[in-house]
């Protein structure tokens, strides 16, 4: 099986997120919250003889893969096809994880070999749902938001300052009849700004197809109430570990695990201090961890990738999330 995704500061997730000291060098659990096609999972499971893992994936199709690439590892491996979030909400297993990753990238599968309208760069339909059996497609949005509603989410979701004109655009293109292909709405956006624009670093549809990819798999959302229900999930010692891929993501990672590190995180109502006054967890990375010029070189989609990591020492009960809402 061709393997087409590279996973992204894989070094840095090895050292950082290595099971350390009795019993978890002999008999780690880890969840895999963000599988893929297993390319984190199987660089932990060959390094780490002692660990066993669970892979989430919302993508079946994508799972089949990492299942077909971890067979070797059968008795260490375990999948569940769902959300990340509704798996933490709701969890599933006996056992709580000693270690727990998200990678909140898009699989270069997606982008390549999906067919579901994740990137402009083939003309296909627009769909861009991880799960394609649930939810609204980008299609939908395209097709059934009013000028205002479509022009805000383009602008939150990706800072695109040309998104009122872009917005203005789709609305009079879809009079015309829907707007169903990836190159149907790359060519309405390119149209829709001024010329200089099109010919910057990035395509102009760049930051209006992210905007879609996040509005329709609720990116932001989820990720607020997963990493929340992870942690308190994990094992006291355990780690949890974020790789982020644009500002917002990593602004909601960055406040939480600030919160995370204060000597207090009742929430104000709360009359009196249930966290015992003290942090609940260690922030490992003050800074986070970025790639090398030589990962970015051998892999550019890592070019913006960031991987904040701290250490469990309680449960975070009902923090208060102030700062870290999706916005």
């Amino acid at each position: 099986m061709e393997i087409v995704h590279t996973p992204v500061l894989l070094n840095e997730c090895l050292e950082y997120l290595s099971p350390e000291g009795e019993p978890f060098e002999r008999d780690a659990f880890m969840i895999d919250s963000t599988l893929g096609e297993g390319g984190h999972s199987f660089n932990f499971l060959s390094k780490y003889p002692g660990l066993s893992i669970m892979g989430v994936d919302a993508d079946s199709t994508i799972q089949s893969r990492a299942r077909e690439r971890l067979s070797p590892f059968s008795s260490r491996m375990q999948f569940y096809n769902g959300w990340f979030n509704d798996f933490y909400a709701d969890y599933p297993l006996e056992r709580h994880p000693d270690i727990i990753l998200f990678d909140l990238g898009i699989s270069v599968f997606h982008y390549e070999r999906s067919g579901r309208g994740f990137s402009f760069r083939h003309d296909e339909e627009l769909d861009m749902r991880l799960n394609p059996s649930a939810g609204e497609s980008a299609a939908d949005i395209v097709n059934s938001y009013e000028e205002k509603k479509l022009a805000d989410m383009i602008y939150l979701y990706s800072d695109e300052k040309y998104s009122r004109r872009i917005a203005a655009a789709i609305v009079e293109a879809r009079r015309g009849g829907k707007i169903l292909s990836t190159k149907a709405l790359a060519d309405i956006i390119y149209e829709a700004v001024p010329s200089k624009y099109r010919h910057g670093n990035i395509h102009p549809a760049t930051r209006t197809f992210q905007a879609l990819r996040i509005q329709v798999n609720s990116e932001l959302k989820r990720l607020v109430s997963a990493i929340h229900n992870a942690f308190n999930v994990l094992n006291p010692g355990g780690k949890l570990g974020v790789i982020t891929f644009h500002s917002l993501e990593d602004r909601i990672v960055k406040n939480y695990f600030r919160n995370l590190g204060k000597q207090c995180v009742c929430p104000p109502e709360v009359a009196l201090c249930r966290c015992e006054g003290h942090p609940c967890a260690q922030i490992i990375t003050r800074k986070p961890l970025e790639p090398t010029e030589e990962e970015v070189k051998q892999n550019s989609p890592s070019r913006s990738a960031k991987l904040r990591v701290v250490r469990k020492i309680c449960d975070a009960g009902q923090m208060r999330l102030e700062g870290v809402e999706a916005l």
